[in-house]
């Protein structure tokens, strides 16, 4: 690409993206829809305008603001930028819309994006025809304008991502909607565990756990199943006010758009923002010794010490007391089904621990996941369930204070 060229295409980018207001959408896992918009609005956006629908929330930003988002929201999965909306009842239509298309300002002309299409109630509704047609637009809109050569020098800085751009493609009424994944991998990905537990709960659900169950940085709080440790990593990085994405990449670091300075920027206003703490408020716990180890290496490299206390040790065989005097929040996943053997052992062991909890947690704030809703009439104490989607289930969330 030529300087001239170069010039032009930035001249276009801040004309079209950078300086302008463009939609987003943050998904989420059902049920957390209201979380997530919440936490969008605390932020210090330039834009403050966001819509809650099923799966997530609509809001208007600048692109730097998607960038701050993506780095700081707890709860969502992934952030998508609208790059294209039009109508096209048949293929000849949809490709005269495609090649118009500016793909330039979104992609490299080396990038061959991994195409994700759904279709409803529209007449273009074969997938892999649709997705075959964008591909093509996309290589033919870069030959075409010349900006594909291999002698060519690339605007890209390989040491910012380098990952596989993904382009969200839904068809609906004969209606289609293009995004781009700013997030790249999954918003669970923290960057910071390097060996999950069994059957581990995401991040994002467990940060959702811990709000809807009302945690309190200032208060004890005791993972006392904790496995990988989920629960209380999530905690710890609230306590810390330690952004969710600060030690991971994501896919817009690798679009034209991106300014290495403004991140920079954003990362280093972010970090000025951590809180240390130095003593322990979050007590983790296992009966798994080599998990136990894990986890307090993880929490040792992450500069979590100061939060979280880890201990080897069977929740049936201590009592809160034992590692607080104040109470707070104790939260528990407990294991189910295959995990620990038949159905009538995994119901056996969830009534256990309710009578454990109503025993000897007088005047804490629970959060029990119980991943079958039959479960629910075994707990002797009051609470208030939350359903929501995970791997396939439809465990609830029981939350509420032991009386």
């Amino acid at each position: 690409m030529t300087a001239a060229s170069r010039t032009s295409l930035s001249k276009r980018i801040r004309r079209h993206l950078t300086g302008r207001v463009k939609d987003f959408f943050a998904v989420t896992a059902p049920g957390f829809e209201k979380l997530c918009s919440d936490e969008l609005m605390s932020l210090p956006l330039s834009v403050k305008d966001a819509v809650i629908v099923p799966g997530g929330v609509e809001f208007k930003a600048r692109i730097h603001d998607c960038w701050l988002a993506n780095l700081s929201l707890r709860t969502a999965s992934r952030i998508l930028m609208r790059i294209g909306m039009f109508k096209a009842c048949n293929f000849n239509q949809l490709e005269k819309k495609l090649a118009e298309f500016p793909w330039e300002l979104f992609l490299y002309p080396d990038d061959i994006p991994e195409l994700s299409v759904t279709a409803r109630h529209s007449r273009l509704y074969h997938k892999d025809a649709v997705a075959e047609r964008f591909q093509t637009s996309i290589a033919e809109r870069f030959r075409s304008s010349g900006k594909i050569s291999d002698s060519e020098e690339s605007m890209r800085d390989e040491k910012y991502f380098t990952g596989r751009q993904k382009v969200f493609v839904r068809a609906e009424e004969d209606h289609f909607v293009v995004s781009i994944d700013s997030s790249g991998e999954l918003l669970y990905k923290r960057g910071i565990k390097k060996q999950p537990g069994p059957a581990p709960l995401r991040e994002t659900i467990a940060a959702a756990v811990l709000k809807l169950a009302g945690y309190d940085s200032g208060e004890p709080l005791i993972d006392p199943m904790c496995g990988a440790g989920t629960f209380s990593l999530e905690g710890a990085m609230m306590t810390a006010n330690m952004p969710p994405g600060l030690f991971r990449d994501f896919a817009f670091m690798g679009w034209p758009s991106f300014m290495p300075r403004r991140w920079a920027y954003i990362k280093s206003e972010a970090e000025k923002c951590l809180i240390r703490v130095v003593s322990p408020g979050i007590f983790a716990s296992d009966k798994d010794r080599q998990i136990c180890n894990s986890l307090e290496n993880c929490v040792r490299e992450n500069g979590l010490s100061g939060i979280v206390r880890v201990s080897c040790l069977d929740f049936f065989d201590f009592s809160p007391r034992k590692l607080t005097k104040k109470t707070g929040l104790a939260v528990l996943n407990p294991p189910y089904g295959l995990r620990i053997g038949t159905q009538a052992e995994s119901e056996k062991l969830f009534r256990e621990i309710c009578v454990k909890l109503r025993k000897d947690y007088k005047g804490w704030k629970i959060g029990l996941i119980a991943a079958d809703t039959e479960l629910i009439k075994n707990v002797p104490f009051r609470t208030s369930p939350l359903f929501f989607s995970h791997g396939g289930l439809k465990p609830a969330l029981l939350a509420g204070r032991i009386q």
